[in-house]
């Protein structure tokens, strides 16, 4: 292919793109319902204005003859003559003719006509011939034949040179004008689908980028707040949130690879070191049994980590039924209470009556499980800060059930309380405490799941947590 060909064939190649575009097609559809819609309204008003000038001579030929007749009855053949005569000489589109009963021509401008017109009464629609025209050309006429007493005939008539002129202006007005609104369709259209074509080429490029692997690529947002801008922004929004999980994925393979490594290098070096030291049944039976203590543990931390998956995909263990948040909170707070008092602590819970929620009620008591877990864990490390106390609340506020777990430990920095919520995050101070960093992102994947949500306050000094969820309306 020479170089020449290039840019046309390239013109053609950006040419059909744009006509296959369903912007395209919909205004050239458009356009042929337009021109048909058009067509109908201007052919019917062509036939209405036809009509109308029809009506109008027949309505004057109509008067001329009755006024023609009385002037015969009057004044008899010769009266007439001289009328006729006196009117087919005025100039306009008038025509007029008298005969003798046999058909021969008496006075009138018109010079021929057909026998047939001429030989019965009534309206007709036909040719005739001046008698003023040297070449003796046919026109074309509305002409009405009245028997007169005597047996003369007296033919009335009106050119439709007029209407015929009106008819072929109307057809050329549609033509130019149909031909002119196909012009601008097509340009239109072809507007209007390169711009939409522009935009999706853009969001095509974009995409490409991510899927090559730049996943911080965004569409781009023209701000017109048309239906296009309102993709973008969805897309972007499902841009961002598979970012988060892609983050979050890799924070996770981060944090597994480093917080799992050490109690799996322990259980491994364990039962080394049984194998290399056990002399008695009893001192390899003590050792298998922490190897599967620590196995335990690892299991526990894996099947937290699928709970959390499945709920952040939406997908809860059980069917949701209702039930009273009250009720779970006193039952899982006399679960902990023994544990509270083996650490010196106090734990005292007030609930409101009928909290009733829709939801899974066994998720909703892990997630309170977890939040006392926490409070007991860390909320007895401050004795200058008082009596050594947690509290937990159930109360109904905003059309939500609140239940806010209330500690006076070290607390969480601001800065720290959006990243603890990530799984696998410790802070520092918590590092010497066994746990892996995964209650309060089960909570927080439980408040998900029933379109609520977890907030972390300042208890000056320690911590208060909120679990928020939508209370039932029925």
């Amino acid at each position: 292919m020479s170089p020449a060909a290039s840019p046309p064939d390239g013109l053609l190649a950006r040419l059909g793109k744009i006509f296959r575009t369903t912007a395209f097609k919909l205004s050239l559809a458009y356009l042929v319902l337009f021109a048909v819609l058009a067509s109908l309204g201007l052919g019917y008003v062509a036939w209405n204005a036809r009509r109308v000038l029809d009506d109008q001579i027949v309505s004057t030929i109509d008067a001329e003859i009755n006024g023609l007749s009385e002037q015969y009855t009057a004044g008899g053949l010769r009266r007439l003559i001289a009328v006729v005569e006196r009117r087919a000489k005025e100039p306009g589109a008038s025509l007029y003719l008298v005969t003798t009963p046999a058909g021969e021509h008496i006075v009138g401008n018109v010079s021929r006509v057909s026998p047939d017109i001429l030989a019965r009464p009534g309206q007709y629609e036909g040719y005739y011939g001046r008698g003023s025209e040297a070449d003796q050309g046919e026109h074309r006429a509305i002409m009405r034949v009245f028997n007169l007493a005597g047996g003369f005939r007296l033919l009335v008539g009106r050119d439709t040179e007029e209407r015929d002129r009106l008819r072929a202006a109307i057809g050329n007005t549609f033509g130019s004008s149909l031909a002119l609104v196909v012009v601008l369709g097509v340009l239109g259209g072809w507007f209007v689908a390169s711009r939409v074509l522009k935009r999706v080429d853009d969001m095509t490029e974009t995409t490409r980028t991510i899927m090559a692997g730049d996943l911080d690529g965004r569409l781009r947002v023209a701000g017109t707040g048309d239906e296009l801008d309102r993709l973008a922004q969805n897309l972007n929004l499902m841009l961002e949130r598979i970012g988060e999980l892609m983050r979050g994925m890799k924070e996770v393979s981060d944090n597994i690879a480093h917080d799992l490594k050490t109690p799996l290098t322990r259980l491994r070096n364990r039962a080394d070191e049984a194998l290399r030291t056990a002399e008695t049944p009893q001192a390899l039976r003590a050792a298998m049994e922490g190897v599967i203590e620590d196995s335990d543990g690892l299991i526990r931390v894996f099947n937290a980590l699928l709970t959390i998956a499945r709920l952040e995909a939406g997908n809860a263990p059980e069917s949701v039924r209702r039930f009273d948040a009250g009720e779970v909170a006193q039952e899982v707070a006399e679960l902990y209470e023994p544990l509270a008092e083996d650490r010196g602590l106090s734990l005292t819970v007030r609930t409101e009556p009928d909290l009733i929620l829709d939801g899974n009620r066994e998720l909703v008591g892990q997630a309170i499980a977890n939040l006392l877990d926490n409070a007991i864990k860390y909320g007895a490390q401050s004795p200058e800060a008082g009596p050594q106390a947690i509290s937990m609340s159930a109360v109904r506020a905003d059309g939500a059930v609140r239940i806010t777990v209330v500690d006076r430990g070290p607390g969480i920095p601001e800065e720290e309380r959006g990243r603890v919520l990530d799984r696998f995050v410790r802070l520092d101070a918590a590092r010497s405490r066994p746990g892996f960093g995964l209650g309060l992102s089960l909570v927080n994947a439980v408040a998900r799941l029933h379109g609520g949500s977890l907030e972390l306050a300042d208890n000056a000094p320690g911590l208060a947590v909120t679990l928020s969820l939508p209370a039932s309306t029925t």
